[in-house]
Formats: C-alpha cells, structure tokens, sequence
C-alpha cells in the first residue's frame, strides 16, 4: 500500500489521489475533468447511497420528466456509471451484465445531457462522455494504489478492453500473460466508440 500523505483539506485529498492515479494510469485528464472527477468522490464519500438506485429505471424514466429534473438525472446516471465502472467493477458481475454495459449507459447519458443544454456545462459533458474510460481507468487505478487488488478477472479484463479499449484492462491482460490479446469480431460492431481502441 502507498504511503497516505494527508493533506489540509478534503478537496486537496481527493486531488492529490486524482493525480497520483492520472500519474499510474499514465493518462492526463483536462483541469475540467479532473475537477468533476474529484468532486464527484466527495459527493460519493459524503453519500455513498447514492449508488442504491437502479441505473437503467432511471435512465428510462428521465424521458418524462422536467428538463431540470431530466438533466440531473441524466447527470447522476452518468456519475453512478462511471463509480461502478471505475470503484465497483464486481457490481456489473452481481448483476449478471458486463462493466462495459456501465460504460456504454454512462457514455450515452453524459452525451445526451451535452446535447440537450446550452451552456458552458455542455462541454463538460461531452468530454466526460468521450473520455468515459480514462476516467474509468483512472478510478480503476486508484483502487489499486489504495492496496486493493484488481477488481476484475482476467475474462473481465479482457472483455472490458475488448469492448472498450481500456488501457487498464490491458495492462492487467499483459501482468497475467506474454501473449498479445486480439479483438473479438464483436468490437467491429462497437464503431461509436472505436477512438478508444489500443493501437
């Protein structure tokens, strides 16, 4: 286990964890981002309820709602998919669903809230949509610096970069095994999401 630095306030913990995981997982997160992504663990560590709810019930009923209502649903579909992507990763095996399904739900509920505003926070979205599994990779990351060990199997390893493209998930595959992994036909179907793919 890495050695805790504590530092003067919540905020600056949770960002000091943000960066040391960005600095493992190898990948540099805009300032926007990483601040979401901070923000959004303080919000869990404060009320870690909020992952009681059923994703895709949500998912499907904010059609009906207020547009206020709807977008922060929309919001804290995409926010609970990336924590069980990213922190809860064994959760996707409980429901007998991929982690990649996480990921695709998150990314379609981060795009659809980019596309149905109009301010600034549009661009947030977006970005959180498209770089969905950095920070999924990100999180996965900081699990492990925590001294938790990998949350997935090497099949979900593989499925997970398969369907994805995770550079984490791939790093796992390449801990367990000198061979190199190669797509299944399946990821030619998954072109929406194809600028993710390991080269």
């Amino acid at each position: 286990m890495a050695k805790l630095v504590l530092q003067p306030t919540s905020t600056a913990q949770w960002h000091a964890l943000v960066s040391e995981a960005e600095c493992a997982a190898s990948c540099v997160l805009s300032e926007d981002l990483e601040s979401y992504l901070v923000f959004l663990l303080m919000r869990f560590a404060s009320n870690p309820h909020m992952l009681a709810r059923v994703i895709a019930l949500d998912y499907l009923n904010n059609t009906s709602t207020e547009r206020r209502t709807r977008h922060e649903k929309l919001r804290d579909v995409g926010d609970q998919c990336l924590l069980f992507s990213g922190l809860f990763p064994k959760q996707a095996e409980r429901r007998m669903v991929k982690v990649s399904y996480f990921v695709d739900l998150g990314r379609t509920a981060y795009q659809q809230l980019s596309d149905t505003i109009s301010n600034k926070s549009a661009d947030i979205y977006g970005n959180l949509s498209r770089d969905f599994v950095s920070l999924m990779d990100i999180l996965q990351t900081m699990r492990e610096l925590q001294g938790s060990r990998t949350a997935l199997t090497p099949l979900h390893a593989y499925e997970l970069w398969n369907d994805t493209g995770s550079r984490h998930a791939f790093k796992i595959i390449r801990t367990l095994t000198d061979a190199c992994p190669v797509r299944s036909d399946v990821s030619s179907l998954r072109l929406p999401f194809a600028d993710n793919k390991m080269h």
